[in-house]
């Protein structure tokens, strides 16, 4: 049986670390993560009709989702800062079970993976759904939070079986 692989954030004595990229090849890296936002049908009828008291929500919530992409390196403390070169954001209603899936895809050419700005876009976007609904619905609940692929660098491409 193979041993599990290291954990990359820590160093020999088991000191948390920041990963020395500065050997690696600067390449295209693409990342996708998705979750839902589960609400009442009235919630999401509201969302929908655009008649929400603080405004556009989905329109607020991917500027929010952006902005957090971008952040990332402020929030999680041993992520590198990175200059992203495209981060798109789409918000997919179904009615069926009365959700909002927050789909965001991250992209940059250089020497490491934009994993977690994509993570971040995602629960930023749906928090910022909750914060601007939770008046109406405080029973939301966010979940089925997930890297759907990852493209670039060394260990390739990953698409979530």
């Amino acid at each position: 049986m193979a041993s599990p692989p290291a954990l990359t954030h820590f160093d020999g004595q088991g000191q948390a670390h920041m990963v020395d990229v500065a050997g690696k090849a600067a390449t295209h890296r693409v990342a996708i993560a998705q979750g839902r936002i589960v609400m009442n049908p009235a919630t999401l009828s509201i969302i929908l009709e655009g008649s929400a008291k603080k405004g556009d929500v989905l329109g607020i919530a991917r500027v929010a989702g952006i902005m957090a992409a971008k952040k990332t390196s402020d929030l999680i403390p041993l992520c590198h800062p990175l200059a992203l070169t495209r981060v798109a954001i789409d918000f997919l209603p179904q009615e069926g079970d009365s959700s909002i899936t927050c789909r965001v895809t991250v992209e940059t050419v250089g020497p490491t993976g934009v994993e977690m700005e994509a993570l971040t876009g995602v629960q930023v976007a749906l928090l910022t759904i909750y914060d601007m609904c939770k008046a109406v619905d405080r029973a939301m609940v966010i979940t089925d939070v997930k890297l759907l692929e990852k493209h670039g660098g060394k260990s390739g491409s990953f698409t979530h079986p």
